[in-house]
C-alpha cells in the first residue's frame, strides 16, 4: 500500500451520547482512517460519562485497542451545568446497558493524549469534534505549535444562516463553552465548520432504526436501540419520529463519504460576550449570493450545502460494519 492509500490517523474528541455514537460507528467502519484516539468532554452528559460510553462502545466494536481519555469536565468560563437526559437519556445512550470494557481510561487528560498522539503522527493527524471544544482549547494552551501538526480540523457547530438550538443564535457545542470554541477558530489551521444548517437537513427514520436492530453486530443494534428516546426528542421538530444526523454527518465529511460542495473560507468570529448573542458562530457570508466565494488567507470553513443525502449512506455503513472482534 503506498502511502497516499494508506489510512490516516484520527483523534475524536466528543461528548458521547446518541449522535455521538453514531459518528464514533461511522470512524470506525471508514476505510480510509485509521481511529488513534478518542478525548471526552462535557456536554450531553460528564466527561467522565462520556469516556465509560466510548470505552464500552470501543469494546463492542472489538476496539480495545483505542486509546480513551477523559477531558474537561467544565468550560473554560463557568461550570458544567449538567447534560440533557430529555435528548439522550441519563446516562448518555438512550439508556441502553452496555458490555463493559476491560480497558480503562488514559492516566493522562485528552489535552495531552491529544498533543502527544499530534507529536506521534507528525503532520498527518485530523482531528474531528463533535462536542464543546474545550480539550482542543486547552491543548492549544499547552502546545502552541500544535496547529503546525495537524492536517485538518472537522467540527461539528454553529449556525451560520439559521437559529441556534441552546438559544436564538447559539448552537450547543460551540454555544457551551465559547471561550473554547474562539480559540479552535483563532488557531491557525484548517478548519471545516459543520453546523446546524446542514446536519439538520440529514434525518434517519423509523424505518432505518427498523434496520439497524435487525443488523448483525452487536454495536449496530445497541445503536439502534439508542435511537428510541433520540426519535421522540425530534417529533416536535420534525413532526413525525426520526433524528437530525448532527454529529455523524461531520464524521462523513471529515472522512470525505459526503463532500462540502458550498463550503466558501469566511472570516467566522465566536461571540464570546455575556450578552443574548453569547455563544453566536458569526460567519461573514457577505458576496456570497452568486456562489462560494473564498476569502483570500483565510482557513476556516463553513459547509452550507452537501453534495447527497447522508442518511442513505450511514446506514449502509453502519449495517455494513464488521467487528475487529465480533461480539454477538
Amino acid at each position: 500500500m503506498n502511502d497516499a492509500a494508506r489510512p490516516w490517523p484520527v483523534y475524536f474528541d466528543c461528548d458521547t451520547g446518541i449522535d455521538d455514537s453514531m459518528a464514533l460507528a461511522f470512524l470506525l467502519a471508514s476505510p480510509c482512517i485509521d481511529l488513534v484516539g478518542v478525548g471526552t468532554v462535557s456536554g450531553n452528559v460528564s466527561a467522565a460519562q462520556a469516556a465509560r460510553n466510548t470505552l464500552d462502545l470501543l469494546h463492542l466494536a472489538g476496539r480495545d485497542d483505542v486509546p480513551v481519555a477523559v477531558g474537561a469536565h467544565d468550560p473554560l468560563a463557568g461550570t458544567f451545568a449538567g447534560g440533557v437526559p430529555w435528548i439522550h437519556g441519563q446516562n448518555g445512550i438512550g439508556e441502553v446497558a452496555l458490555p463493559p470494557a476491560p480497558r480503562q481510561a488514559e492516566p493522562c487528560d485528552a489535552a495531552d493524549l491529544l498533543i502527544d498522539l499530534a507529536r506521534k503522527h507528525g503532520d498527518t493527524l485530523s482531528i474531528v469534534t463533535v462536542g464543546p471544544t474545550t480539550n482542543i482549547a486547552m491543548a492549544l494552551k499547552r502546545d502552541p505549535d500544535l496547529p503546525r501538526r495537524i492536517r485538518r480540523v472537522t467540527t461539528m457547530g454553529g449556525a451560520a444562516l439559521v437559529p441556534g438550538n441552546i438559544s436564538a443564535v447559539a448552537e450547543a457545542n460551540l454555544g457551551n463553552d465559547p471561550e473554547a470554541a474562539a480559540a479552535l477558530i483563532a488557531a491557525d489551521w484548517d478548519i471545516m465548520l459543520v453546523p446546524l444548517d446542514i446536519t439538520l437537513e440529514n434525518r434517519l427514520y423509523d424505518r432505518d432504526r427498523e434496520a439497524l436492530l435487525a443488523a448483525p453486530s452487536a454495536l449496530v443494534r445497541a445503536i439502534g436501540a439508542m435511537l428510541d428516546i433520540y426519535f421522540d426528542y425530534y417529533v416536535p421538530l420534525y413532526g413525525e419520529r426520526s433524528c437530525a444526523l448532527h454529529d455523524p454527518l461531520a464524521a462523513a465529511i471529515a472522512t470525505g463519504d459526503i463532500r462540502a460542495t458550498r463550503a466558501p473560507a469566511v472570516d467566522i468570529v465566536v461571540d464570546t460576550t455575556r450578552g443574548p448573542g453569547r455563544g453566536q458562530t458569526i460567519c461573514d457570508l457577505r458576496g456570497q449570493r452568486l456562489g462560494p466565494v473564498d476569502r483570500p488567507g483565510v482557513r476556516t470553513r463553513v459547509a452550507l450545502e452537501t453534495n447527497r443525502p447522508f442518511g442513505p449512506i450511514l446506514l449502509d455503513r453502519l449495517i455494513g460494519f464488521v467487528p475487529a472482534a465480533a461480539i454477538r
